[in-house]
């Protein structure tokens, strides 16, 4: 029978690669979220083209539609909607109890969400897949970021809820908002492509360390065969 380092070894080879598995396990959400970030500049005052960079996280159903909404408390005096192949955009409107001022004037009605739907199957974000789709707002208003809150609906009925926010120091929440940083450029922070770099990075370095995490529990486990038949 094997001795009792042995099986000391065995096991703790056996937890180290159970606990790989779950370290790499948890990167996966926080890379495949909703994401926002700007093409090109977002500052205070500008007109910023963004883009809303949608994942498919099931693995049985596609992504049919995306409803994007305005962000409440800081409305937007203008949103255009870039035209997506095989998909359409409905754009809905709200009228302001206080009018905007802007330099062309008052603005009383503004945009209170977009959605884009996929016409065809075809044309439906499949699983393991992601696409992009794009506004141009403005003013961007003076403020560290503006979130928009984001319901992506499945092709087997499901609604997903990005609409949560994290307290700060906290970590992220399970389906967070996405969050436009305001003041940076494309390359600085957060979705598409910015927001790719960003969410990837840690997920690769997590992945990089499960990976050394599972050779150590692939050698302990070796090991401990190798003496066990000696033995």
């Amino acid at each position: 029978m094997p001795s009792r380092p042995r099986r000391a070894l065995a096991r703790l080879g056996a937890v180290v690669a159970v606990g790989a598995a779950l370290f790499a396990l948890g990167a996966i959400p926080a890379s495949a979220h909703i994401r926002v970030s700007p093409e090109g500049d977002a500052t205070p005052g500008s007109y910023a083209q963004i883009a809303f960079r949608v994942p498919t996280e099931k693995d049985t159903a596609s992504t049919t539609a995306i409803r994007i909404l305005m962000p409440a408390d800081q409305p937007l005096a203008s949103v255009s909607v870039q035209p997506h192949p095989g998909w359409t955009a409905q754009v809905n409107k709200k009228t302001l109890a206080q009018p905007l001022q802007t330099d062309d004037g008052p603005v009383s009605q503004v945009v209170s969400d977009v959605v884009f739907t996929a016409q065809t199957p075809q044309a439906a974000i499949a699983p393991g897949q992601f696409d992009q789709f794009s506004l141009l707002v403005g003013p961007v208003p003076n403020a560290p970021s503006i979130a928009f809150p984001t319901t992506q609906t499945y092709s087997d009925g499901e609604v997903v809820a990005w609409n949560e926010s994290a307290a700060p120091g906290a970590p992220e929440p399970a389906h967070p908002s996405p969050e436009l940083t305001i003041g940076a450029g494309s390359g600085s922070d957060g979705a598409a492509p910015a927001d790719a770099g960003s969410s990837s990075t840690p997920a690769l370095v997590i992945g990089i360390v499960a990976l050394a995490l599972s050779v150590v529990a692939i050698a302990l486990l070796g090991v401990a065969l190798v003496r066990g038949r000696r033995s």
